[in-house]
């Protein structure tokens, strides 16, 4: 895994000191995030918890994980290892009390206003929107307050699906199929991807179907629905499982938004990089 990772990681600067060693600093935040464990816990093997901490939140910041999640995917798509059947959700992820707060001093943090924090009657909680492809590996992140809605993130996540090509041509962002449950039901998200060419899976809530026939024939005709096909809808809810796994993503522990998603990102690297 590393031999494909090494590759992709950023060069030291040009001036100042070298960085930290790069396997060890990611090693580092993966092991935070796996087991949960707050950051001045990291064994001393794995070096400085303060390096890996800053590492995070800089390679977030400049976008350094999301270049490399774009990278493991070319690479994967020019071995054509990515199943273009697509599937949308999302997930609610409780808030420890660690999460909390804000920065209280100094320059803001870059993150959005609420750092994608609700509360709920279920307390603090963020939403994670993601989309899967059939092999049950993710292909993009967005992440919300735990009582946003589903649909209105729906084309902010299947925006952010863009896999680089090798060699020429633009980044392939459409897929063949986008599979989604009824949350994702609604005039806009159909219209959507028909404009853009894609299939939709989606099936209708009973109270739009019976809202369709209260209208008679001006209710127009039902939006087609392959069952067969929406049977690999599990791949999403698969995917969410992989992820869950990292117990420090099945509850998050970060104030900033930008830190919690990196750790998303670069599970989805791992779990890439195993193919």
């Amino acid at each position: 895994m590393w031999g494909r990772i090494e590759p992709l990681m950023p060069a030291d600067p040009v001036r100042g000191r070298r960085w930290a060693d790069h396997r060890r600093t990611l090693e580092a935040i993966a092991w935070k995030y796996r087991t949960s464990s707050p950051w001045r816990d990291l064994p001393d093997e794995l070096g400085s918890f303060q390096t890996a901490h800053k590492r995070l939140l800089r390679w977030a910041v400049d976008g350094t994980w999301e270049k490399i999640l774009a990278s493991v995917l070319a690479a994967a798509d020019a071995d054509d290892d990515i199943d273009w059947t697509v599937s949308v959700d999302s997930t609610v992820v409780r808030a420890h009390q660690h999460a909390a707060g804000a920065r209280k001093r100094g320059r803001p943090a870059p993150a959005s206003p609420d750092h994608a924090l609700g509360r709920s009657r279920g307390g603090l909680s963020t939403k994670v929107h993601l989309a899967a492809d059939g092999g049950a590996r993710p292909l993009a992140f967005t992440v919300t307050a735990g009582q946003a809605g589903d649909a209105p993130a729906f084309e902010t996540v299947t925006a952010r699906i863009r896999v680089p090509r090798r060699g020429t041509g633009r980044p392939r962002t459409r897929p063949f199929v986008v599979l989604a449950d009824r949350a994702y039901s609604s005039r806009a998200i159909r219209s959507h991807l028909r404009r853009r060419g894609i299939r939709a899976v989606i099936p209708q809530p009973s109270d739009q179907i019976g809202h369709r026939l209260r209208r008679g024939h001006r209710g127009g005709r039902p939006p087609g629905f392959d069952r067969e096909v929406y049977k690999q809808r599990n791949t999403v809810e698969r995917c969410i499982n992989r992820l869950k796994q990292w117990r420090g993503l099945a509850t998050r522990t970060d104030k900033l938004a930008i830190a919690y998603q990196a750790a998303l990102h670069l599970a989805g690297i791992l779990i890439w990089t195993r193919r």
